[in-house]
């Protein structure tokens, strides 16, 4: 992603967005907007707009955000030490645009590979299954056959 396509980008942010991808902040558990998500669809970085979870691999873990047992694909992720918080966690961050997701945590099911990826709302945008076409996601129409 180029810098002057993401400064864009960042202008068009909520406080909370901004304040979640770019300061590594954390939103509030259970008020968020996808925790309890259902809907059939794709999740993209709310900056790049790159791809990064499926609603099929979406399950409700009972920690407040949503939660993800597996990316797309792994090379949009970063992964990275957190040592803050006065506890060790590994952090998620997008690839392209560098955005603070959420963290990754070995507790996940087990028979899914036993990762959860804990990640904000806020740094995500949602696309239902009927609109990957029109959005210029139609390849992942293949994640729900």
């Amino acid at each position: 992603m180029e810098e002057s396509e993401k400064k864009d980008k960042l202008k068009q942010l909520t406080d909370l967005q901004y304040k979640v991808t770019q300061e590594n902040a954390t939103e509030r558990p259970f008020q968020n907007e996808f925790y309890d998500n259902a809907a059939k669809g794709i999740y993209v970085d709310i900056v790049s707009g790159k791809p990064l979870f499926s609603s099929t691999d979406q399950y409700d873990a009972g920690c407040g955000w949503p939660s993800f047992t597996k990316p797309i694909n792994e090379e949009e992720l970063q992964e990275k030490r957190d040592i803050s918080a006065g506890m060790i966690r590994t952090e998620v961050r997008s690839t392209d645009a560098d955005s603070h997701l959420g963290h990754v945590f070995p507790d996940g099911p087990r028979d899914k590979g036993g990762l959860r990826y804990c990640i904000n709302s806020a740094a995500l945008r949602f696309v239902p299954i009927d609109q990957l076409e029109k959005e210029g996601y139609g390849e992942y129409h293949i994640l729900f056959e």
